[in-house]
């Protein structure tokens, strides 16, 4: 509570309750151990210090994301997109699992071969895709982002 009104804000970008709940183990151990103790708070102050660095590092990794997909979609902005193309790029946003193909989005979307191919085709014509160095049979796909602007 000291920490957040030591701030003299009411925006946040990190939460330390979601945080703490997140190694809820390790902040009932370190709780429970000086406690026990002879009321020597140092241990507890360098978890709990330690804790809000992984915070601070948590909020910067999410801030960043949102930052650079808002980029991406101010960028094309005017692009036509159907919504199989936002939906993949969004998902490859998200953290998509290995590498893309149009095999694996037309399993994705539900659509032929032939039509998903059609689909990346017009993404790599508008430079948000781009073939990846492997080609023929094993042919994969990148989003195109653009470098921060300053």
């Amino acid at each position: 509570m000291a920490l957040a009104h030591s701030e003299n804000n009411s925006q946040r970008f990190y939460s330390m309750s979601a945080h703490i709940r997140q190694e809820r183990n390790a902040y009932y151990e370190i709780l429970e151990a000086t406690q026990k103790g002879d009321l020597e708070i140092t241990d507890w102050l360098t978890w709990f210090l330690d804790c809000l660095d992984r915070a601070f590092d948590r909020a910067d990794t999410i801030l960043s994301s949102v930052l650079r997909k808002a980029r991406f979609w101010k960028k094309h902005l005017d692009q036509k997109l159907n919504e199989r193309q936002r939906a993949m790029i969004e998902r490859l946003f998200e953290g998509f699992e290995g590498e893309l193909s149009s095999s694996k989005w037309a399993k994705l979307t539900k659509t032929s071969q032939d039509t998903a191919l059609r689909d990346i085709d017009d993404l790599v014509d508008k430079g948000i895709l781009a073939k990846d160095a492997a080609g023929g049979r094993s042919t994969s796909y990148s989003l195109v982002e653009t470098v921060a602007e300053h």
